[in-house]
């Protein structure tokens, strides 16, 4: 006999815990994957149950808005990808197969990483569900588009590489924004090699200069009209209030710049949610995991006003 006095535990903001299905319009699922070789920071791997966690204190602000925006959405959680961290075909398969399921159930995924390797076969799904173009939008403190960093074909540094060889997507559509590394050994850096395939790279540097308002119009004018890839690494913040990450890198966005920049955003097209490089072993406090639960519910708002931009 079903015991009705409990409730389900471990989702995110404590949705529902099921498959994807017609009445949702958007579905979580964890990517708790790593490549497990980076030289001192490994545990992006637990990102996904670390973010749900710290997501409920987050989840009592949605009380403040005159939306129910999780039953409007029919918000569920259909758990983590079958992964095994470090193992690229199996991993990648299970990820794509993942985003697949929540897409051809009309949804709009919502997924946490997990490193930014992870990014790659959700692209894959994409690209074959959604049947016409669609732009990335990479909020990073690295383009994740070098080249020889590490000696494997497949890594967290080379994810949109491999998306312009695969013809995945467009890079003249997409961008990336937040950089502010402009080197590596002397080889061409993280902007170069990116501007090289075609990309446009908004550096900090760039951010500082125009301010984010001036950002947030150049943003909506490159994206309006078409469906958007939202890719936000969370070393994209500066580590002061985003420390449990990957990669981290001085000099980053504020809490307050990053929350403007996605409210800048509302009313434009989104058609996938990617959250990634959340590493619990480094994140003091939870700080970092709580965070991503906010820049999620972000994405739950731009979800909600899909569109408003040309209606």
């Amino acid at each position: 006999m079903e015991n009705t006095s409990l409730a389900p535990v471990g989702t995110l903001f404590g949705v529902p815990a099921r498959p994807a299905d017609a009445t949702s319009s958007v579905a979580v699922m964890g990517v708790p994957f790593d490549m497990g070789y980076h030289p001192t920071r490994v545990g992006a791997r637990s990102g996904p149950a670390h973010v749900r966690t710290h997501s409920a204190l987050v989840a009592e602000h949605l009380d403040g808005f005159d939306v129910d925006l999780l039953g409007e959405l029919g918000v569920v959680d259909t758990g983590d990808a079958k992964v095994l961290p470090g193992n690229v075909e199996q991993s990648f398969d299970a990820i794509e197969a993942g985003v697949a399921a929540i897409l051809a159930a009309g949804a709009t995924p919502l997924t946490f990483g997990g490193d930014g390797a992870v990014t790659l076969p959700q692209l894959r799904a994409l690209k074959k569900a959604l049947g016409r173009e669609f732009a990335v939008l990479h909020l990073d403190a690295h383009t994740d588009a070098y080249e020889g960093i590490y000696p494997y074909e497949y890594n967290n540094a080379n994810t949109f590489v491999h998306a312009v060889r695969e013809g995945l997507i467009d890079p003249a559509g997409s961008l990336h924004v937040g950089m502010r590394d402009s080197a590596y050994d002397g080889r061409p850096g993280i902007v170069g090699v990116a501007t090289g395939l075609g990309y446009e790279v908004i550096t900090m540097d760039r951010i500082v200069a125009m301010g984010i308002p001036a950002l947030v119009a150049h943003l909506r004018e490159r994206l309006i009209g078409v469906p958007i890839y939202l890719c936000w690494d969370m070393d994209v913040f500066d580590p002061s209030v985003s420390p449990g990450v990957v990669t981290p890198s001085w000099g980053g966005i504020t809490v307050r710049e990053g929350l403007a920049i996605l409210r800048g955003l509302r009313g434009l097209e989104f058609a996938a949610f990617d959250i990634n490089t959340v590493s619990p072993p480094h994140d003091h406090l939870g700080i970092t995991a709580s965070l991503a639960a906010q820049v999620a519910m972000e994405c739950l708002f731009l979800r909600h006003t899909a569109g408003a931009a040309e209606r």
